[in-house]
């Protein structure tokens, strides 16, 4: 079965589509007028190993939030459906990930419980000219719509571009593991639910 997705979402403040394929090889396309942004995803898609295009317009005039959030809402629509019953995947996953000065901690669950734990302080309020407040609402959008309890710790660092790229690829590297077969239970929910 093919694990793919393609989610389409329009408002009066943005236009976002989203394709995704979790057994790709970290091929990404990612293009939403925002450049910082843009190589997040890009991180994200290329240590998750999962095949990304992603299209937005949005009020940028207005700011980048709309933007941000959005994808994150339309991606984590995307994972949800591309995981479909989550027959056979590993579940949780976990990365401890340095960047120079910074040492990010991911944990998830695909429990479609969605929960955001969020102890990253960032040191200052832009990296160029994307706001960092946005870090944490993509996030938030992405664990809420992806159904994902989601725990990201900084243990250290002091420069904001590396502590938020960190934070990208941690979470990307949990997915990686979480979203894996597992070939000792390829057939059967992890859950002693039945059903996720």
């Amino acid at each position: 079965m093919m694990r793919t997705a393609k989610i389409t979402r329009q408002t009066a403040e943005t236009e976002i589509s989203v394709e995704i394929n979790l057994d790709g090889t970290g091929s990404y396309d990612n293009q939403t007028g925002v450049g910082f942004f843009d190589h997040m995803l890009d991180q994200l898609s290329r240590h998750a190993l999962i095949d990304m295009t992603v299209r937005a317009k949005g009020d940028l005039h207005v700011d980048d939030h709309h933007t941000v959030e959005d994808v994150g809402i339309a991606l984590g629509q995307a994972l949800t459906q591309a995981m479909g019953d989550k027959k056979g995947i590993v579940r949780y996953g976990s990365c401890l990930l340095p960047m120079d000065d910074a040492l990010v901690r991911a944990a998830l669950d695909l429990s479609a419980r969605p929960f955001l734990v969020w102890n990253l302080d960032l040191p200052s309020q832009k990296i160029g000219t994307f706001d960092t407040e946005l870090v944490r609402e993509f996030f938030q959008a992405l664990s809420t719509h992806g159904g994902i309890t989601l725990h990201v710790d900084c243990l250290h660092g002091v420069n904001s571009h590396h502590i938020t790229e960190a934070a990208f690829k941690a979470v990307a590297r949990a997915l990686r593991d979480a979203l894996e077969t597992d070939p000792r239970k390829a057939d059967a929910v992890p859950s002693t639910k039945g059903a996720l």
